[in-house]
């Protein structure tokens, strides 16, 4: 747990040790309000989120922050009424390409990263097929400025997974699916409780409800031996990770539905991929 820094101004710690009897009194409406003062000041590598034990909000702040960025958080914080409590981070805030994050191949182009993987030194993220098929270079954002790295491999249609090669050393790839470290791979069985992580609307759960489906989506691409749920998904949630507590079991192929009226989605089981490629999660 991050603890306040000691460079904050002592306004600023104490709005953070605020008690609970003051903290209680943050309406939504000055929540809301100190949410909107703290995205005004426009300060690079912070992050914040309401509390929802004691109803305030928690702004993050990196390492990469000083000076009068964090004088300037001080202040808001002093000003908040009891409504804002700021903690320094140990590190500096930056993009992730973990499980479920969004990867872009050319300009509207987004799917989602369903694991990160290895074999030897070389490290790669696995996706979908469909995502990869004809799309030689993944970027980190939409703008397509910060390279991941190559296509190194797709199978699409009959299977539905792509491979994609780490090159760039400043794009880091840890073995998480969001917050959840992934220690290894399972089978999927009917019944199974499990979730999703996508690009496009996050974390949503069910069960496995039949195994070794086909999918037909039309102009001859058919994918067969797929996994089938009750999960909902999204344009963009493609590629993404199908997990069981800390264990991979597949990768978005596609479905129907949205996460607004429910749907069924489809994933291509994740031993093939590894297999085929010879690589481990990690």
């Amino acid at each position: 747990m991050a603890a306040v820094s000691s460079l904050f101004t002592a306004a600023a710690v104490a709005t953070a040790g605020t008690s609970a009897a003051a903290a209680a009194e943050a309406s939504p409406a000055s929540v809301s309000q100190a949410a909107s003062a703290i995205e005004s000041l426009n300060v690079p590598g912070t992050a914040w989120t309401v509390d929802e034990r004691t109803g305030t909000l928690r702004v993050s702040v990196g390492s990469t922050v000083g000076g009068d960025d964090l004088a300037r958080l001080d202040r808001t914080a002093a000003r908040s009424g009891g409504a804002v409590t700021v903690e320094r981070l140990g590190g500096p805030l930056r993009t992730l390409l973990s499980g479920g994050d969004g990867a872009y191949a050319s300009a509207g182009w987004r799917c989602s990263v369903g694991v990160n993987v290895q074999s030897g030194a070389t490290y790669y993220f696995i996706t979908a097929g469909h995502c990869t098929d004809g799309l030689p270079t993944w970027y980190t954002g939409a703008d397509l400025t910060t390279a991941v790295g190559p296509t190194t491999g797709t199978s699409f249609p009959g299977d539905d997974y792509g491979v994609v090669r780490y090159a760039n050393a400043a794009v880091p790839h840890p073995g998480t699916v969001g917050t959840v470290d992934i220690t290894g791979t399972a089978t999927a069985y009917v019944g199974q409780e499990v979730c999703r992580r996508g690009a496009t609307t996050g974390v949503h759960c069910g069960r496995v409800t039949s195994l070794n489906a086909t999918v037909n989506y039309g102009n001859g691409e058919i994918v067969y031996g797929l996994i089938q749920t009750n999960i909902c998904a999204e344009p963009g949630d493609s590629g993404g990770p199908l997990y069981a507590g800390d264990k991979i079991i597949g990768i978005l192929s596609g479905g129907t539905g949205d996460c607004a009226t429910g749907g069924t989605t489809y994933y291509q089981p994740i031993q093939e991929v590894l297999s085929a490629y010879g690589l481990t999660v990690y």
